[in-house]
Protein backbone atom coordinates (compact mmCIF):
# COMPACT_ATOMS: atom_id res chain seq x y z
CA UNK A 1 0.00 0.00 0.00
CA UNK A 2 1.61 3.23 -1.13
CA UNK A 3 0.81 6.85 -1.76
CA UNK A 4 2.49 9.64 -3.71
CA UNK A 5 5.37 11.34 -1.92
CA UNK A 6 3.49 14.65 -2.05
CA UNK A 7 0.01 15.79 -2.93
CA UNK A 8 1.56 17.60 -5.91
CA UNK A 9 1.81 14.17 -7.54
CA UNK A 10 -2.00 14.27 -7.82
CA UNK A 11 -2.34 17.77 -9.26
CA UNK A 12 -1.74 19.42 -12.59
CA UNK A 13 -1.87 18.00 -16.11
CA UNK A 14 -0.97 14.32 -15.63
CA UNK A 15 1.59 12.47 -17.72
CA UNK A 16 0.15 10.58 -20.71
CA UNK A 17 -1.65 7.39 -19.81
CA UNK A 18 0.42 4.29 -20.39
CA UNK A 19 -0.73 1.82 -23.09
CA UNK A 20 -0.91 -0.86 -20.40
CA UNK A 21 -3.72 1.11 -18.76
CA UNK A 22 -5.48 2.22 -21.93
CA UNK A 23 -5.28 -0.78 -24.24
CA UNK A 24 -7.49 -3.20 -22.25
CA UNK A 25 -10.23 -0.52 -22.12
CA UNK A 26 -9.96 0.23 -25.84
CA UNK A 27 -9.85 -3.43 -26.84
CA UNK A 28 -12.85 -4.20 -24.65
CA UNK A 29 -14.81 -1.35 -26.22
CA UNK A 30 -13.94 -2.50 -29.74
CA UNK A 31 -14.93 -6.08 -28.98
CA UNK A 32 -18.23 -4.80 -27.58
CA UNK A 33 -18.88 -2.96 -30.86
CA UNK A 34 -17.54 -5.52 -33.34
CA UNK A 35 -18.11 -8.87 -31.68
CA UNK A 36 -14.43 -9.77 -31.83
CA UNK A 37 -11.01 -8.25 -31.25
CA UNK A 38 -10.04 -6.48 -34.50
CA UNK A 39 -6.53 -5.81 -33.19
CA UNK A 40 -5.59 -9.50 -33.17
CA UNK A 41 -5.11 -9.76 -36.94
CA UNK A 42 -7.03 -12.08 -39.17
CA UNK A 43 -7.48 -10.22 -42.43
CA UNK A 44 -8.90 -7.04 -43.86
CA UNK A 45 -12.44 -7.51 -42.56
CA UNK A 46 -12.77 -5.84 -39.16
CA UNK A 47 -16.20 -7.04 -38.05
CA UNK A 48 -18.28 -4.04 -39.16
CA UNK A 49 -20.98 -5.56 -41.37
CA UNK A 50 -21.79 -2.23 -43.02
CA UNK A 51 -18.24 -0.99 -43.61
CA UNK A 52 -16.85 -4.36 -44.68
CA UNK A 53 -19.62 -4.67 -47.28
CA UNK A 54 -19.84 -1.09 -48.56
CA UNK A 55 -16.33 0.38 -48.44
CA UNK A 56 -13.58 -0.97 -50.72
CA UNK A 57 -10.68 -2.53 -48.86
CA UNK A 58 -8.15 -0.23 -50.51
CA UNK A 59 -10.00 3.05 -50.00
CA UNK A 60 -8.24 5.74 -48.01
CA UNK A 61 -9.70 8.65 -46.08
CA UNK A 62 -8.86 11.71 -44.04
CA UNK A 63 -10.55 12.57 -40.77
CA UNK A 64 -10.80 15.90 -38.95
CA UNK A 65 -11.70 15.88 -35.26
CA UNK A 66 -13.73 19.05 -34.69
CA UNK A 67 -15.02 20.62 -31.46
CA UNK A 68 -18.69 21.53 -31.64
CA UNK A 69 -18.97 23.02 -28.15
CA UNK A 70 -16.60 25.00 -25.94
CA UNK A 71 -14.82 22.92 -23.34
CA UNK A 72 -11.60 21.38 -22.08
CA UNK A 73 -9.89 18.58 -23.98
CA UNK A 74 -9.00 15.32 -22.23
CA UNK A 75 -8.23 11.92 -23.70
CA UNK A 76 -6.79 12.81 -27.09
CA UNK A 77 -4.14 10.11 -26.64
CA UNK A 78 -6.86 7.57 -25.87
CA UNK A 79 -8.80 8.67 -28.97
CA UNK A 80 -5.74 8.22 -31.16
CA UNK A 81 -4.84 4.91 -29.53
CA UNK A 82 -8.07 3.40 -30.89
CA UNK A 83 -6.87 3.94 -34.44
CA UNK A 84 -3.26 2.97 -33.68
CA UNK A 85 -4.44 -0.40 -32.40
CA UNK A 86 -6.63 -0.93 -35.45
CA UNK A 87 -3.89 0.05 -37.87
CA UNK A 88 -0.38 1.21 -36.83
CA UNK A 89 -0.03 2.92 -40.22
CA UNK A 90 -2.70 5.56 -39.52
CA UNK A 91 -1.06 9.00 -39.65
CA UNK A 92 -2.12 11.59 -37.09
CA UNK A 93 -1.46 15.28 -36.50
CA UNK A 94 -2.49 16.66 -33.11
CA UNK A 95 -3.38 20.36 -33.08
CA UNK A 96 -4.29 20.58 -29.39
CA UNK A 97 -3.29 18.85 -26.16
CA UNK A 98 -5.07 17.54 -23.09
CA UNK A 99 -5.93 20.39 -20.77
CA UNK A 100 -6.38 22.88 -23.62
CA UNK A 101 -9.56 24.90 -23.97
CA UNK A 102 -11.29 24.25 -27.30
CA UNK A 103 -13.87 26.34 -29.15
CA UNK A 104 -16.64 25.39 -31.61
CA UNK A 105 -15.25 24.79 -35.08
CA UNK A 106 -11.70 24.18 -33.86
CA UNK A 107 -9.87 21.30 -35.54
CA UNK A 108 -8.35 19.29 -32.71
CA UNK A 109 -6.46 16.75 -34.82
CA UNK A 110 -6.37 15.12 -38.25
CA UNK A 111 -5.98 11.48 -39.24
CA UNK A 112 -5.22 9.76 -42.51
CA UNK A 113 -5.40 6.05 -43.27
CA UNK A 114 -7.59 3.24 -44.52
CA UNK A 115 -11.20 4.32 -44.79
CA UNK A 116 -12.38 1.12 -43.11
CA UNK A 117 -10.12 1.72 -40.12
CA UNK A 118 -11.40 5.27 -39.59
CA UNK A 119 -15.03 4.19 -39.85
CA UNK A 120 -14.65 1.24 -37.49
CA UNK A 121 -12.81 3.22 -34.82
CA UNK A 122 -14.86 6.40 -35.08
CA UNK A 123 -17.57 5.76 -32.47
CA UNK A 124 -15.39 4.01 -29.89
CA UNK A 125 -12.77 6.77 -30.11
CA UNK A 126 -15.37 9.55 -29.88
CA UNK A 127 -17.22 7.90 -26.98
CA UNK A 128 -14.07 7.80 -24.87
CA UNK A 129 -12.85 11.27 -25.83
CA UNK A 130 -16.23 12.95 -25.39
CA UNK A 131 -16.73 11.38 -21.97
CA UNK A 132 -13.25 12.31 -20.75
CA UNK A 133 -13.48 15.84 -22.15
CA UNK A 134 -16.88 16.26 -20.49
CA UNK A 135 -15.33 15.42 -17.12
CA UNK A 136 -12.46 17.85 -17.74
CA UNK A 137 -14.88 20.57 -18.81
CA UNK A 138 -17.12 20.22 -15.77
CA UNK A 139 -14.08 20.09 -13.48
CA UNK A 140 -12.77 23.35 -14.94
CA UNK A 141 -16.09 25.01 -14.18
CA UNK A 142 -15.92 23.88 -10.55
CA UNK A 143 -12.29 24.94 -10.21
CA UNK A 144 -13.07 28.37 -11.64
CA UNK A 145 -16.10 28.72 -9.37
CA UNK A 146 -13.98 27.90 -6.31
CA UNK A 147 -11.72 30.78 -7.41
CA UNK A 148 -8.65 29.43 -5.65
CA UNK A 149 -10.33 29.36 -2.26
CA UNK A 150 -10.04 25.58 -2.00
CA UNK A 151 -8.74 22.71 -4.12
CA UNK A 152 -11.31 20.62 -6.00
CA UNK A 153 -11.04 16.82 -5.74
CA UNK A 154 -12.80 13.85 -7.27
CA UNK A 155 -14.18 10.77 -5.48
CA UNK A 156 -14.52 7.01 -6.09
CA UNK A 157 -17.91 7.62 -7.73
CA UNK A 158 -16.59 6.61 -11.12
CA UNK A 159 -17.75 4.33 -13.94
CA UNK A 160 -16.56 0.78 -13.22
CA UNK A 161 -13.67 -0.02 -15.52
CA UNK A 162 -13.13 3.61 -16.55
CA UNK A 163 -11.75 5.06 -13.32
CA UNK A 164 -8.23 5.56 -14.68
CA UNK A 165 -9.63 7.58 -17.60
CA UNK A 166 -12.04 9.66 -15.53
CA UNK A 167 -9.50 10.53 -12.86
CA UNK A 168 -6.98 11.47 -15.57
CA UNK A 169 -9.59 13.70 -17.21
CA UNK A 170 -10.42 15.37 -13.91
CA UNK A 171 -6.81 16.49 -13.55
CA UNK A 172 -6.83 17.79 -17.12
CA UNK A 173 -9.61 20.11 -15.97
CA UNK A 174 -7.52 21.49 -13.12
CA UNK A 175 -8.73 19.25 -10.33
CA UNK A 176 -6.87 17.00 -7.92
CA UNK A 177 -7.21 13.27 -7.46
CA UNK A 178 -8.50 11.89 -4.18
CA UNK A 179 -7.49 8.30 -3.36
CA UNK A 180 -7.55 6.08 -6.42
CA UNK A 181 -9.19 3.14 -4.67
CA UNK A 182 -9.54 1.29 -1.41
CA UNK A 183 -5.91 0.18 -1.61
CA UNK A 184 -3.89 3.41 -1.60
CA UNK A 185 -5.40 5.51 1.22
CA UNK A 186 -7.54 5.06 4.29
CA UNK A 187 -10.92 6.70 4.72
CA UNK A 188 -12.71 5.92 7.99
CA UNK A 189 -16.43 6.57 7.64
CA UNK A 190 -19.33 6.31 10.05
CA UNK A 191 -20.17 2.86 8.68
CA UNK A 192 -16.71 1.61 9.60
CA UNK A 193 -17.10 2.76 13.20
CA UNK A 194 -20.68 1.46 13.41
CA UNK A 195 -19.76 -1.97 12.07
CA UNK A 196 -16.56 -2.13 14.09
CA UNK A 197 -18.63 -1.66 17.23
CA UNK A 198 -16.25 0.95 18.64
CA UNK A 199 -16.26 4.73 18.80
CA UNK A 200 -14.77 6.70 15.91
CA UNK A 201 -11.72 7.94 17.80
CA UNK A 202 -10.75 4.42 18.81
CA UNK A 203 -11.19 3.11 15.29
CA UNK A 204 -9.05 5.91 13.81
CA UNK A 205 -6.26 5.25 16.34
CA UNK A 206 -6.34 1.53 15.65
CA UNK A 207 -6.30 2.01 11.88
CA UNK A 208 -3.42 4.49 12.13
CA UNK A 209 -1.43 1.97 14.14
CA UNK A 210 -2.23 -0.78 11.63
CA UNK A 211 -1.27 1.06 8.41
CA UNK A 212 1.60 3.17 9.76
CA UNK A 213 2.48 6.81 9.41
CA UNK A 214 3.14 6.80 5.65
CA UNK A 215 -0.43 6.09 4.53
CA UNK A 216 -2.71 9.10 4.26
CA UNK A 217 -5.71 8.72 6.54
CA UNK A 218 -9.00 10.60 6.13
CA UNK A 219 -11.59 10.54 8.88
CA UNK A 220 -15.16 11.45 8.01
CA UNK A 221 -17.02 13.63 10.50
CA UNK A 222 -20.69 14.48 10.80
CA UNK A 223 -20.21 16.94 13.63
CA UNK A 224 -17.54 18.68 15.70
CA UNK A 225 -17.16 15.81 18.16
CA UNK A 226 -16.34 13.35 15.37
CA UNK A 227 -13.96 15.85 13.76
CA UNK A 228 -12.07 16.29 17.03
CA UNK A 229 -11.98 12.52 17.52
CA UNK A 230 -10.43 12.13 14.07
CA UNK A 231 -7.75 14.72 14.85
CA UNK A 232 -6.97 13.06 18.17
CA UNK A 233 -6.78 9.66 16.49
CA UNK A 234 -4.12 10.74 13.99
CA UNK A 235 -6.05 11.59 10.81
CA UNK A 236 -4.31 13.61 8.08
CA UNK A 237 -7.61 14.84 6.63
CA UNK A 238 -10.93 15.54 8.31
CA UNK A 239 -13.79 15.16 5.84
CA UNK A 240 -16.62 17.38 7.02
CA UNK A 241 -19.69 15.77 5.51
CA UNK A 242 -22.97 17.49 4.62
CA UNK A 243 -22.32 20.63 6.65
CA UNK A 244 -23.53 24.09 5.65
CA UNK A 245 -21.10 26.89 4.76
CA UNK A 246 -22.09 28.76 7.93
CA UNK A 247 -21.37 25.71 10.09
CA UNK A 248 -18.02 25.15 8.40
CA UNK A 249 -17.02 28.78 8.80
CA UNK A 250 -17.49 28.51 12.56
CA UNK A 251 -15.96 25.06 12.89
CA UNK A 252 -12.75 25.34 10.82
CA UNK A 253 -10.86 27.68 13.21
CA UNK A 254 -11.61 25.41 16.16
CA UNK A 255 -10.41 22.35 14.30
CA UNK A 256 -7.20 24.08 13.21
CA UNK A 257 -6.56 25.07 16.81
CA UNK A 258 -7.07 21.45 17.92
CA UNK A 259 -4.65 20.23 15.23
CA UNK A 260 -2.06 22.81 16.26
CA UNK A 261 -2.41 21.73 19.88
CA UNK A 262 -1.82 18.14 18.77
CA UNK A 263 1.31 19.31 16.94
CA UNK A 264 0.21 18.12 13.50
CA UNK A 265 -0.94 19.61 10.22
CA UNK A 266 -4.44 18.47 9.34
CA UNK A 267 -6.31 19.29 6.14
CA UNK A 268 -10.02 20.05 6.21
CA UNK A 269 -12.28 18.80 3.42
CA UNK A 270 -15.90 19.68 2.64
CA UNK A 271 -18.12 17.18 0.85
CA UNK A 272 -21.77 16.40 0.26
CA UNK A 273 -24.41 18.34 -1.64
CA UNK A 274 -21.96 20.80 -3.21
CA UNK A 275 -22.70 21.98 -6.74
CA UNK A 276 -21.80 24.85 -9.05
CA UNK A 277 -24.25 27.18 -7.33
CA UNK A 278 -22.76 26.62 -3.87
CA UNK A 279 -19.09 25.75 -4.30
CA UNK A 280 -17.94 29.39 -4.09
CA UNK A 281 -19.54 29.72 -0.65
CA UNK A 282 -17.94 26.47 0.53
CA UNK A 283 -14.54 27.57 -0.81
CA UNK A 284 -14.68 30.65 1.42
CA UNK A 285 -15.31 28.74 4.66
CA UNK A 286 -11.67 27.96 5.40
CA UNK A 287 -11.55 24.36 4.16
CA UNK A 288 -8.50 23.26 2.18
CA UNK A 289 -10.28 20.99 -0.26
CA UNK A 290 -13.71 20.16 -1.64
CA UNK A 291 -14.61 16.75 -3.06
CA UNK A 292 -17.38 16.47 -5.66
CA UNK A 293 -18.73 13.16 -6.94
CA UNK A 294 -20.61 14.78 -9.83
CA UNK A 295 -17.36 15.45 -11.66
CA UNK A 296 -17.10 11.80 -12.64
CA UNK A 297 -20.63 10.43 -12.27
CA UNK A 298 -22.67 13.23 -13.85
CA UNK A 299 -20.50 15.13 -16.32
CA UNK A 300 -22.20 15.60 -19.73
CA UNK A 301 -20.12 14.55 -22.72
CA UNK A 302 -18.40 17.29 -24.68
CA UNK A 303 -19.72 17.56 -28.23
CA UNK A 304 -17.00 16.57 -30.72
CA UNK A 305 -17.29 15.05 -34.17
CA UNK A 306 -15.03 13.24 -36.63
CA UNK A 307 -15.57 14.45 -40.19
CA UNK A 308 -14.40 11.91 -42.77
CA UNK A 309 -13.67 12.40 -46.47
CA UNK A 310 -12.48 9.91 -49.05
CA UNK A 311 -9.08 10.54 -50.59
CA UNK A 312 -8.45 10.11 -54.34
Amino acid sequence: MTRPATQDARRGIPPPLEPAAVDPIVRGALVEDLGRDPTSGGGEALGDLTTDSAVPAGARARGRLIAKSPGVLAGLGVFLRVFELLDPDVRVEARAADGDAVEPGQVVCTLEGRARTLLVGERTALNLLQRMSGTATLTRRYVDAAAGGARVLDTRKTTPGLRVLEKYAMRCGGGENHRFGLFDEVMVKDNHADLAGRDLGTVVREVRAAVGADVRLTSEARDEAEALAGIAGGADVILLDNMSPDALRELCPRLRAAAAEAGRAVELEASGGIDLTTIAAFARTGVDRISVGALTHSAPALDLSLKLERLP
